[in-house]
């Protein structure tokens, strides 16, 4: 029910549904776009906003163990620069993301969100070949429709801390005064 919702609400959007196909054009394996691109649309729309483009950088997200490094992620970021030069492209390869999270070694990117701090966070959007909107919700999207704001798993005892500062620093519940806990 709400994966139709946000794929019309992404590709009712042209700014988002241009990044989608943007991303796509790169080919990436297990490529795609999530965390606020995703999550600010669906808030936005549920606090009667127009969708606008995120705020802050656009997370893509893939995964590939044997093209692992940071200067590879760079080297694709500045290749999606051209293409929305107005954008912060942030690319981050799954594959090593567990090293700097301390986690054990993610098996794809759902793996890797299952691992992010909330749950209306891990959520992402690609594009298929054929044009098709596809989603990425390893916890679903019931949290992110019904604008709560809860940690996953990880991030419920032992790393709450870093929750409740994401939570502050991102000033979330300002922006978005109708999201619960």
């Amino acid at each position: 029910m709400h994966d139709q919702e946000l794929i019309r609400i992404l590709a009712d959007d042209p700014f988002r549904l241009q990044a989608l196909s943007i991303v796509r054009a790169l080919d990436l394996a297990d490529g795609w776009i999530g965390a606020g691109f995703v999550r600010d649309a669906i808030w936005d729309r549920l606090h009667g906003r127009p969708v606008q483009p995120p705020i802050g950088d656009i997370d893509v997200l893939w995964f590939n163990a044997a093209r692992a490094t940071p200067e590879v992620d760079k080297g694709l970021e500045a290749s999606l620069l051209p293409h929305s030069p107005d954008s912060i492209w942030s690319v981050k390869n799954q594959a090593r993301m567990h090293d700097r999270n301390g986690d054990t070694l993610y098996t794809d990117v759902a793996d890797a969100m299952r691992h992010w701090p909330e749950t209306a966070t891990a959520v992402a959007g690609w594009l298929s070949r054929s044009g098709q909107i596809e989603i990425n919700a390893p916890y679903g999207l019931d949290d992110l429709f019904a604008l709560r704001l809860q940690p996953t798993p990880d991030f419920v005892t032992s790393k709450r801390a870093i929750f409740d500062a994401r939570v502050r620093s991102k000033r979330w519940q300002e922006r978005y005064p109708l999201l619960r806990s």
